[in-house]
């Protein structure tokens, strides 16, 4: 394994560290046996059809675990499924449709996982959208918030539960390296103000992304589940080649496979050392810093609304109090 040094420096360096180079360099050593057998246990992954799910998926079939993908167009989830269930020393490949832009879908999803089984070993947030324009859900909420963390706030506090049933557990959100360059906008988490930008409001939700991960951490401790977030680096995947096509030309060559970018995904899930702590942010198995600038970083009662903001989006409209 390289020493930390080179580590830290390839990381800040970002060209070197989320390319294909700094898997590389950082891969050798790595010890595939810290990776256990998962016979046994159940995995969920959103967003599996294609890419980094899809990889993650593939990952922890062949640690024998049984795999749940959650997609929302049936013909391609039914592809994937296929594709998981053949893999050597897979166990069991479901597959269940949803809408994540879509609260009752979530909802849904969540009683028929309960109607299924009582436990969940992991659960892993994978599905993302970076929309061009700002377009509101059915909810009446902005897309790429509601995608990318309305919907995993949603899904994680429904399986709670499943998850405790399981423990010790896991739930792993996928991040980006781009939520460095971003704050939280409490007064405007939903980028109603100014001109939208698709990139911005994605880098935002994939900050929000991290600081939940760390505030469920702190909410679940105790009850045998850790929350992590990762970043993949830059990966060869259908959404960058979909939504930065300009990013995608010029950095190709240096691309990270998405079996590579997905790396950190499954040893998350399949290894001792990612519970012995929680609220990590991750990146090629090493825990990371949240923050690089002052600029970006987040007083508590920041965090305070953002949590406040989620749970009254997802607050239950048919429960009474």
């Amino acid at each position: 394994m390289i020493s930390s040094l080179l580590d830290t420096v390839l990381d800040r360096t970002v060209l070197a560290g989320y390319t294909n180079v700094g898997y590389a360099l950082r891969s050798r050593g790595w010890d595939d046996d810290a990776l256990r057998s998962m016979s046994g246990k159940s995995v969920l992954v959103s967003g599996a059809t294609s890419g980094l799910g899809l990889a993650a998926a593939e990952g922890f079939a062949r640690l024998g675990a049984e795999v749940t993908l959650v997609a929302r167009d049936a013909e391609r989830g039914e592809r994937a499924r296929a594709r998981v269930a053949e893999l050597p020393g897979a166990c069991e490949a479901h597959l269940e449709l949803c809408d994540l832009a879509n609260l009752a879908s979530i909802r849904d999803l969540a009683r028929r996982l309960d109607s299924r089984s009582d436990r969940l070993d992991v659960l892993v947030h994978n599905a993302g959208v970076l929309p061009e324009e700002r377009t509101l859900t059915e909810d009446g909420i902005e897309l790429t918030f509601a995608v990318n963390v309305v919907a995993p706030f949603l899904l994680t506090r429904l399986l709670t539960q499943k998850l405790a049933a399981a423990a010790p557990s896991r739930i792993i959100t996928v991040s980006s390296g781009g939520m460095y360059t971003q704050r939280l906008h409490t007064d405007d988490l939903q980028n109603a103000h100014g001109q939208f930008s698709g990139s911005t409001a994605y880098a935002r939700t994939k900050r929000a992304q991290v600081l939940l991960t760390e505030e469920w951490a702190r909410r679940l401790a105790g009850r045998g589940i850790v929350a992590h977030a990762m970043h993949p680096g830059w990966a060869d995947t259908p959404g960058v080649r979909a939504s930065l096509p300009r990013f995608y030309r010029v950095t190709r060559p240096l691309l990270r496979s998405p079996q590579q970018g997905a790396d950190t995904i499954v040893w998350l899930g399949a290894a001792d050392e990612a519970v012995a702590g929680s609220g990590g942010f991750w990146h090629d198995r090493r825990r990371r810093p949240t923050s690089l600038l002052p600029s970006t970083r987040e007083t508590a009662a920041d965090r305070s609304a953002l949590w406040g903001e989620c749970e009254r989006l997802t607050a239950d409209p048919q429960r009474v109090d």
